[in-house]
């Protein structure tokens, strides 16, 4: 990458903006230097890049190292940023295939630097991807959370995106997540669901739960979440919607549920306790996570490019 311009009014946290952006542009083709849709590809939904359509003009990847982003370390993300044309219509569209978590490592700015990227190439829409275990037990693996809101337990304790000085470049100091997950698209995935005949209830709407990770929740720490209203929790999406929303960019929240979270209290050593009913839930992991995740990702891959093939009509 070229150096850092201490100039750029940008530049904040050793990162400048305006140096990656030049970077990409300087190595992309007209067509796609300024893509409508971002989709951050989570667990399985990295073969989306490898149905992008090439006869307009060939994708264009780069790797995160050499564009100045932080490596992702969890199997089943790969690093790369992905350009090219998507669906039937030819949306231009930039795939983050991989991320970063906060659970690796990096800071939340580090973690959501590629949304201020995305904002500043002129993105309008942010697909935000994901595995999720299910705290509702009106869920099932396989289906489809279409994000409606969010509880944040690491932004409640002092861990926020937005933590110092406010860019005003992008948005302003206090901003609003009411409206954190848009109407509109939200309706898109129904309506791609119900056109890929995904079958009625494949796609419910969900709040997501934000945890710091890596360990998995306790079943008391899952019970509590599903007590204050949690629907599905997972490690990432939320550092990634705040920043977006902090842009003005729309966000649209898909998280595929790989696992159902265990909530029952167990047996009890106590011998004065009853034991009788009690049904022992295994433990969650994160090869079940990968496994539902690839049995999913044709599924998955057609949603996501119907869903953007029809954001042109919003």
């Amino acid at each position: 990458m070229p150096p850092v311009q201490e100039s750029d009014p940008l530049n904040t946290d050793s990162v400048n903006f305006i140096t990656i952006i030049n970077y990409l542009r300087a190595r992309l083709p007209i067509e796609l230097s300024q893509p409508r849709v971002a989709i951050i590809c989570g667990s399985g939904l990295g073969g989306l890049v490898d149905t992008i359509d090439e006869t307009k003009c060939k994708k264009v990847e780069f790797k995160y190292e050499d564009i100045g982003f932080p490596t992702s370390t969890v199997q089943g993300h790969a690093g790369k940023l992905v350009f090219g044309f998507l669906g039937k219509n030819q949306v231009p569209t930039v795939c983050m295939v991989g991320r970063f978590h906060f659970y690796e490592g990096h800071n939340l700015k580090e973690v959501t630097l590629p949304i201020r990227i995305f904002k500043l190439l002129g993105v309008k829409i942010l697909i935000a991807t994901s595995a999720a275990g299910a705290l509702n037990k009106d869920f099932q693996v396989g289906n489809v959370a279409v994000l409606t809101d969010h509880i944040s337990l690491p932004g409640l304790v002092g861990n926020n995106p937005l933590f110092g000085p406010n860019l005003d470049k992008f948005g302003p100091r206090f901003p609003p997540m009411t409206d954190a997950y848009d109407y509109d698209l939200r309706v898109l995935a129904f309506k791609a669901s119900s056109s890929l005949n995904f079958g009625e209830g494949v796609l419910k709407e969900a709040i997501y739960c934000f945890v710091g990770g890596p360990s998995y929740e306790t079943k008391a720490e899952a019970r509590f979440l599903r007590m204050v209203g949690g629907d599905v929790v997972g490690m990432s999406v939320v550092p990634e919607v705040i920043v977006a929303r902090h842009s003005g960019i729309r966000v649209l929240g898909l998280s595929l549920v790989t696992n159902m979270v265990a909530l029952g209290k167990g047996k009890s050593a106590d011998p004065l306790a009853r034991e009788s009913g009690v049904i022992e839930e295994p433990p969650p992991s994160h090869e079940e996570v990968l496994k539902t995740s690839r049995n999913r990702a044709l599924e998955m891959q057609n949603l996501v490019k119907t869903i953007v093939e029809l954001t042109e009509t919003i």
